[in-house]
């Protein structure tokens, strides 16, 4: 038998739910559910005419430029792989490392790994320009010393590993979805920090340079993990826990509270080392962004306020922490819009020379309407196909683990 006879063997074994069109098209009509219904049709009308947007008009669409030319679609795609590798560890919890509580979340938190990187990937494609000439000179002519290759090669090792410990966790194989998942989590570990590391090699831009971001970028992932798996559960009970889930998300929320600490403690050295010394080119761009709107829209959204919540009864109210886990993640999105346009914030000393008659203090940057659609409809995508996934396949524990 060959390889591929024996693949389609396994693939055949795996446990789904036999549904038609109308099973996936029906869901309960309440309120909520109806209100989400709407607002992932709204994500992706919006992504289809972003994407014929760009493809008439190319990246002219968006508002990137040789001065700025990471824009919104980067920070995207950061946002979902760092959900990704976040609802990764929190899965691990349970089917990796045994913790008998976490196991319930499991499925959900593996799956919900798997579509957010999917997503990322989709909205990557459309900043990337020509993303199946990236796939074949990523095998052809691999650039080992380049972060972003070692970056595409590990997410796509990763994702192959998520998919595959799914599939045993689906077939109830517990030892081979920890092996996986083990496997699968430490690929993941290495692809994030070396995402931290596309920012942490920028010599030219003192404010990202060093050690800080491939720490960082694990950390909030893990934090990031936290508040979906708070969401993700409140979707599914519709905010009526039952003890066993509370239980669970207590733990998970006082997880959350030493997160969080550690975070915020990241965060004022890292500005501090900034400003100390006056070394140019850093210390007033640490000044420039702590007088920007938006980093407090992180630190207010999701630090200050998820931890003041937790600490208040240490993680006891559930639906109340799940608001705050959306308010959370909204911080986390203006947490990586602020990591790649403040990194972009002043003008390369080349450029100056060059490029301008007059050079400008600080570069500005405001995503296009083309660039925001693109990104919610990565979202829609997201929200698309989790949705299908619960109706495909049995996400919730089983007794026969």
């Amino acid at each position: 038998m060959s390889i591929i006879e024996k693949g389609k063997e396994f693939v055949s074994t795996i446990p789904y739910k036999k549904i038609g069109m109308k099973d996936l098209m029906s869901f309960e009509k309440t309120p909520r559910n109806m209100l989400i219904a709407v607002a992932t049709i709204a994500f992706l009308v919006m992504f289809v005419i972003g994407v014929s947007i760009y493809l008439v008009h190319g990246h002219h669409a968006y508002n990137v430029t040789r001065e700025h030319p990471w824009g919104l679609l980067i920070a995207v795609y950061i946002f979902f792989v760092v959900s990704s590798t976040g609802l990764c560890i929190v899965g691990s919890l349970g089917d990796v490392f045994k913790f008998k509580d976490y196991e319930l979340i499991s499925k959900r938190a593996i799956f919900g790994s798997i579509v957010t990187i999917l997503a990322g990937f989709v909205v990557i494609a459309f900043e990337i320009g020509h993303p199946v000439t990236m796939l074949i000179y990523n095998i052809v002519s691999p650039g080992l010393t380049s972060a972003i290759w070692w970056m595409g090669t590990l997410y796509g090792i990763y994702l192959t590993f998520m998919i595959i410990e799914f599939i045993f966790l689906l077939k109830h194989d517990m030892k081979m979805a920890r092996i996986f998942g083990l496997t699968g989590l430490l690929v993941g570990l290495a692809a994030h920090s070396n995402l931290g590391s596309v920012f942490g090699f920028l010599n030219a831009r003192p404010i990202s340079n060093g050690v800080f971001y491939p720490t960082y970028f694990i950390l909030t992932a893990f934090i990031t993990g936290v508040f979906i798996a708070f969401i993700i559960m409140g979707l599914r009970y519709r905010l009526e826990f039952p003890e066993k889930v509370k239980t669970m998300l207590t733990g998970l929320a006082k997880i959350q509270a030493l997160l969080i600490s550690i975070l915020i403690f990241f965060v004022t050295w890292k500005m501090l080392t900034d400003i100390y010394g006056g070394m140019p080119n850093r210390a007033e761009v640490a000044v420039h962004i702590l007088g920007s709107w938006t980093f407090w829209a992180e630190v207010i959204l999701a630090m200050a306020i998820p931890l003041l919540v937790i600490l208040k009864d240490m993680g006891k109210s559930p639906v109340l922490l799940f608001w705050v886990s959306l308010s959370g993640m909204v911080g986390i999105m203006f947490m990586r819009y602020n990591l790649v346009h403040d990194t972009q914030l002043k003008p390369l000393q080349m450029m100056k020379k060059s490029e301008y008659q007059l050079a400008p203090e600080w570069i500005h940057y405001a995503p296009s309407a083309t660039e925001v659609m693109i990104s919610l409809g990565g979202l829609g995508i997201c929200m698309a196909l989790y949705w299908a996934g619960t109706k495909m396949f049995n996400l919730d524990e089983e007794e026969a683990h």
